[in-house]
Parts: C-alpha cells; structure tokens; sequence
C-alpha cells in the first residue's frame, strides 16, 4: 500500500504535489559559511530534483551551481534532474525526463519519506534537505567530505563522433551494487514562456541528459555505450559515475570525467 501511494501521488501530481515544502523566503537564508577544508577522504554526491515550472527551484538552481562552482577542485559532484510531473502546470521543461521522477519516487521509499517536492537535494542516498537551504547543505557537504568512501570507481571515456564510450571498474562494494553513469550538460539558459516562471531567463547547470544503470559483473568492469543528444561539445559536458546500494540508496563512491573529443580520460575517487 506504501508503495502505490507514493506512486500514485508522483503519477498524479499537480500543484499540490510541490507547495508545501518548496516555498524559501530568500531574505530569511542564513549568512553563506566559509568552506572548511577537507581532512577526510569522502565525497558528496548532490542529487538535485528541479523544474523550470517551479518558482521556488531558480534558488535551488543558482545554489548548487555556486557549490559546483567553489567545489570544483574537490570530490563534490552535483546533479540536477529535471523531473516532468510540473509539466502539467502550462510549461514543458525541455529538459525534464520521466525516469528522473521514478528516481525521485525511488528515494522516497528508501529514505521513508514519501513527500515528493521540489526543489529537493539528495546527499550520498542518505538524507533529503530541501535544495535552497544552504546552510544545511554545506553542513552536510563538509559532514560528507569528512567521512571515507567505502568503494571506488574508475573511468575511462573516449568519444567517438556521436557516441561515447565509458570503460569502467569498480573495486570494494558488492555485485548487488548498481553503477549509475550520467551523462551532464555543465551550463544551459532557457526563456520560459508560460507557468510559475513566465518570463524568466533561467540559468541551469549540471544538468543530467541521460542517466544510465549498468547491473554489476563478477569482475566489476565492462564497458557502457551512450549516444551524446543534439548540441553536444566536449567542452560543456561532462560523465559522472556512482556507485549505488540497491538495497538502502545509499551512494557508496562517485567520480566524473571530462570530456575532450578523441582523448580518453581516466578519472578515479580519492
């Protein structure tokens, strides 16, 4: 019964789906802290759930992408999933993506909190803040990066025309354990012409386009295929791997690599 409810309310969701938990008074955000520094040698994965129809997600939005930002030297990856449930509401967000509401439903059930709202951000599979909140982010960030992950992942990408291809080997972990690769537009703008932001010029970053799950071999290794979408370039994308507990959600190691065209390029956890 669990279960079909969340699912049911997700399927079912108009405006009374996000306007409980979504609504952030800008003026009432506590004083941005500093950047401690990192002494441990974990990661924080940012799984944000957005919409160009939600008129509370644009501070979402603008937060994680001055997080990726500061971060961007350290184990800090940020994903932002467009979910489509606020197309409904007279504006279809060109990014959104059906899957990325499933997954957001996903995370429901493991972390027991059936409210599905956005703007909501997912750290390491663990714990949900809502995604304007910064304060609580970087407190959990820094809580994150203080700890140890408990497996690893590597990365090898070569592009080849229109395709990518994306070695990869996971050590530590289990092979119940998932590998979620994303593929991630670093920075987009979009003129939205009707719904909560008509008339907005709004500025996206880490915008994940296609979000494959690769189920584990014996050995961990193997290759995955993507196809890069229309208006694709090297230089403003980028492949983001994790590994996943498909038992609890929790993310036990992340890693991303650039992409330059006809170059592989390896990248591992700390």
């Amino acid at each position: 019964m669990k279960t079909l409810k969340i699912l049911t309310f997700c399927a079912g969701a108009i405006a009374s789906v996000l306007l409980t938990a979504a609504l952030i008074d800008p003026s009432t955000a506590s004083p941005k802290k500093d950047n401690p520094p990192v002494t441990g040698k974990g990661f924080a994965l940012l799984e944000l759930f957005t919409s160009e129809g939600c008129s509370s997600c644009p501070a979402a939005d603008d937060l994680l992408a001055k997080i990726q930002k500061e971060f961007k030297d350290k184990p800090v990856y940020v994903l932002a999933y467009h979910v489509d449930y606020w197309n409904r509401l007279g504006w279809k967000d060109v990014f959104s993506n059906a899957e990325f509401s499933k997954r957001q439903v996903a995370y429901g059930q493991w972390l027991n909190n059936p409210q599905i709202y956005t703007p909501q951000v997912v750290i390491n599979g663990k714990a949900e803040y809502i995604g304007s909140d910064e304060t609580a982010l970087r407190d959990a960030i820094s809580g994150a990066l203080a700890g140890t992950a408990s497996a690893n992942v590597a990365l090898q990408v070569q592009q080849d025309k229109d395709k990518l291809a994306i070695n990869y080997q996971v050590t530590g972990g289990s092979t119940t354990d998932n590998l979620l690769i994303a593929l991630v537009q670093k920075s987009a703008t979009s003129k939205v012409a009707a719904g909560e932001n008509s008339g907005r010029t709004l500025a996206h970053a880490q915008i994940v386009r296609e979000l494959q799950t690769v189920t584990l071999n014996a050995d961990k290794k193997g290759t995955s295929h993507i196809k890069t979408p229309q208006g694709f370039n090297s230089q403003n994308w980028e492949v983001v791997g994790f590994i996943q507990n498909t038992s609890t959600g929790e993310v036990l190691s992340a890693t991303r690599a650039n992409l330059n065209s006809n170059i592989n390029v390896k990248s591992s956890i700390l």
